[in-house]
């Protein structure tokens, strides 16, 4: 197959691995821009990406050293720390450590009382879950470099993005890449970006890239490794990987679902109850670290928290059940949900989304009272045809259709709160500017209080 054919449809030559595809964009990266930073999470993906770089660098003795960032978010198994300190604090010429232990905002689903929790807060020095690292290259709130960008209760997403900005700046690079180690097969919305036509935000039409600004480019050199290529490769070459994997294999973890990540984030919250098997030692750390972990822990994983089948209780519909669940949260947090909750009806009443034509199909068959308008206005472009539908009246529960669950319903808004979803991503809601000034409020608030 000619190469710019398959570069053009994300195809590998007849001969080539992954292994080696991800070896030349690591080339190409190297050749190509001047600054090179790798985002380190301590998990596998992220480790065998920074094995590949450094490999690189030693077989052609690339003496100019890259930044390797890793943000701790202080609520880990011991092993996440103890693997993440022996690639940090390991001397070598050819490594600029940057370990952000700060207390910026991080999601968490295990109250109802906050939508985040703030790992490393000066405040709460004495309910750390463990001492602050102490080798070099460490910023935390005492040593913050000059310029550093804001980070106090800045949601942990945003804080990435200003920082790798800040460092492009700072180093005074003309081209600046960051590589990240996420991989298509993950998900099919990380496939969809990676491999949508009309992506614009490319870097020199480059797919497996991402221009984050001027100069400043996110790199994803093995976003078509599958699972069993990164555990093939670490097993071939010897990597040093983290030992947290061995443990959850031991405890019937299947390996797709093996995490490293903040503990309290909704994704992370059914395998919350692990940390009481795995190390019940940190476990009593981290029930008292943040409101609502215990029962989390418990119910994480069952339909009291929305993980199952959650039946409706008896003499409710869907609606009246979710007038029950928000008199049972505080006065903020149910205020938050109503506005979120609000738009989403005038939205599928008023406006109408856009849904696949089969599912559009399926609900004209069934006679769900709609207006069916046809083909979604503007330029965007979907994977497979969409149509526009404006429902007559907000469905109480989504109807027996292929793609149910993206419909909206009452009990999609019941299943998010009982997830403790603040942000309502469940719902495909995603935190507004709205929500990060009043967060910020909130903590200066409270600073004062202290």
């Amino acid at each position: 197959m000619d190469e710019r054919i398959a570069a053009r449809f994300g195809l590998l030559p007849r001969g080539r691995t992954v292994l080696d595809a991800a070896r030349d964009r690591i080339a190409q990266v190297f050749d190509v821009f001047d600054n090179v930073v790798v985002a380190f999470s301590g998990g596998k993906d992220s480790g065998a990406m920074l094995h590949l770089v450094l490999d690189h660098m030693r077989t052609h003795r690339i003496a100019r050293p890259i930044h390797l960032f890793h943000l701790d978010y202080e609520g880990q198994y011991s092993a996440t720390t103890e693997y993440v300190d022996s690639v940090m604090a390991t001397p070598t010429e050819l490594i600029v450590p940057w370990r952000v232990c700060l207390p910026v905002a991080a999601g968490c689903a295990a109250t109802m009382f906050a939508d985040h929790w703030q790992p490393w807060h000066p405040a709460q020095r004495d309910l750390w879950v463990r001492p602050l690292p102490d080798h070099p290259g460490v910023v935390h709130a005492d040593n913050v470099p000059p310029g550093f960008p804001d980070f106090d209760g800045v949601w942990d997403y945003e804080f990435q993005e200003t920082f790798e900005t800040w460092l492009h700046q700072t180093t005074g690079a003309r081209r600046t890449a960051v590589l990240i180690g996420i991989r298509a097969e993950e998900s099919l919305h990380r496939y969809a970006t990676l491999h949508a036509e009309n992506r614009r935000s490319t870097f020199q039409g480059v797919r497996w890239t991402s221009v984050l600004g001027s100069g400043l480019v996110k790199a994803y050199p093995i976003h078509d490794w599958r699972l069993s290529d990164v555990w093939h490769a670490h097993a071939r070459f010897g990597w040093a990987y983290n030992r947290l994997y061995d443990l959850l294999y031991q405890a019937g973890v299947p390996a797709h679902q093996m995490r490293v990540s903040s503990p309290f984030i909704g994704q992370a919250i059914r395998q919350l109850q692990l940390y009481r098997v795995i190390e019940p030692e940190l476990w009593s750390t981290l029930v008292g670290r943040v409101n609502g972990v215990n029962f989390s822990a418990r119910y994480g994983a069952t339909a009291a928290m929305g993980a199952r089948a959650t039946e409706l209780p008896p003499g409710h519909t869907w609606a009246s059940y979710l007038r029950l669940l928000l008199r049972t949260l505080p006065r903020d947090t149910r205020e938050r949900y109503l506005a979120k909750f609000a738009t989403s009806v005038r939205y599928w009443t008023g406006k109408g989304g856009a849904v696949p034509t089969r599912t559009v199909d399926e609900l004209r068959a069934l006679g769900v009272p709609a207006d069916y308008l046809g083909k979604p206005p503007g330029r965007r472009t979907y994977t497979r045809p969409h149509e526009v539908v404006r429902f007559h009246a907000y469905p109480d529960a989504p109807p027996p259709v292929v793609g149910a669950s993206a419909l909206p319903s009452y009990k999609r808004m019941c299943i998010t709160v009982l997830r403790n979803d603040h942000t309502c991503r469940y719902m495909g809601f995603s935190p507004t500017k709205r929500d990060r000034d009043r967060q910020r409020a909130i903590i200066e608030q409270y600073q004062e209080v202290g």
